[in-house]
Parts: structure tokens; sequence; C-alpha cells
């Protein structure tokens, strides 16, 4: 299967769910380009943007574990390539 490119958008609302959260990243990690965190401090949550390089469906498979952990709300954007 080819691999995209895409970015995921990660928005941290629950400080509980960091830890599950980097279990999962790690498990992807082969995947992955890079990663950015920012605290959000004003609004006590944590935005975290992924550049992942990947087969379709292991883009999905994260991106909607990532939306199952109670607290977290993750997104995905794909390069046209």
């Amino acid at each position: 299967m080819e691999n995209r490119v895409a970015v995921l958008s990660i928005i941290v609302e629950n400080a509980d769910a960091v830890t599950e959260l980097n279990e999962l990243l790690h498990r992807f990690g082969k995947f992955i380009i890079g990663r950015m965190g920012i605290p959000y401090r004003e609004k006590n949550i944590n935005i975290i943007c992924i550049a992942i390089d990947a087969p379709n469906n292991e883009i999905n498979s994260l991106t909607g574990a990532l939306g199952r952990i109670d607290g977290i709300t993750a997104k995905a954007t794909y390069s046209k390539i």
C-alpha cells in the first residue's frame, strides 16, 4: 500500500490522557516524521501537531484511536500527493 503524508492535529483537554496518548504515538513511531507540542496554559490544554508518512489505513487507525481517548480530539489533514 502506498504511503501518504498527513498532519495530525491533536488537542489534549484531559491531562490524565497523556500517558495513553504517548503510548499510542510510540506504537506508530516508525511513521512519525516530527512532533510539535504547545502548552496553552491560559486554556489549560495542550496542542500537538504530528507530521506522519504512512499508509492511509495506518493514519486512519491512529487518528481513530486518538479520538477514542477521553479528553482528546484528533483530526488528520492529508497531502494531495
